[in-house]
């Protein structure tokens, strides 16, 4: 069993890299603790067998967005005994100024979501504006088109009313000169009768004449 004392530098206070190194020695069955110092490094002091060590050494070296280990300094020993698990230590104060800190950071975001829901409103508002005059301004095409429509309906109803009346005149002007040639030829057919009959009475005389 050996002791590991590792000093931690870079971005590693206020970044969640304390419960990532209590979660990783945690799952090698480690024993210590982790501690933020004044100067912005973290002491890390951890117990266990030298190949977990070894592994815990290298998974603490962590570069992520938040978290960004510049180096590690490390120092072995022999393990004291003195820790049962591996936990976090705090100095005075610390859990308080977290809660502040937190708090104003929950009303950063809650100002920043009224924010945004105000933003939303103003949005939907002048959207619904756009939509109520994108349809007025339809409608009123709409009423135009009708208006434009029914007019030239009406055009061609007059158009049409006054070709069927033109046709429907001439048709009956045709129709009564055919009926006056037909009256001319009956009277024609009339004066031949006549004339027939003339002929034949004439005729009927002429052969009398000559039996007597």
């Amino acid at each position: 069993m050996k002791r590991l004392i590792a000093h931690v530098s870079g971005s590693v206070q206020k970044v969640g890299y304390r419960g990532r190194v209590i979660d990783i020695a945690n799952a090698f069955g480690l024993k210590g603790m982790v501690e933020n110092l004044l100067d912005g490094r973290v002491l890390i002091i951890a117990e266990g067998e030298d190949k977990k060590l070894a592994w815990f050494e290298d998974a603490i070296d962590i570069k992520n967005t938040l978290i960004k280990v510049s180096s590690i300094e490390k120092e072995y020993s022999s393990a004291r005994g003195e820790f049962d698990d591996f936990g976090k230590l705090v100095f005075k104060g610390e859990t308080d100024a977290r809660l502040d800190k937190g708090v104003e950071v929950m009303k950063e975001m809650v100002d920043a979501i009224k924010d945004v829901n105000k933003t939303l409103g103003h949005m939907n508002a002048n959207l619904g504006g756009k939509i109520d005059q994108m349809n007025e301004s339809l409608s009123g095409k709409i009423d135009q088109m009708n208006e434009s429509l029914g007019g030239k309906i009406d055009q061609m109803n007059e158009s049409l009313g006054g070709k069927i009346d033109q046709m429907n005149e001439s048709l009956s002007g045709k129709m009564d000169k055919s009926l006056a040639k037909q009256d001319r030829m009956l009277e024609k057919q009339d004066e031949l009768l006549v004339e027939v009959k003339d002929m034949n009475r004439g005729l009927n005389r002429s052969v009398s004449n000559i039996l007597n």
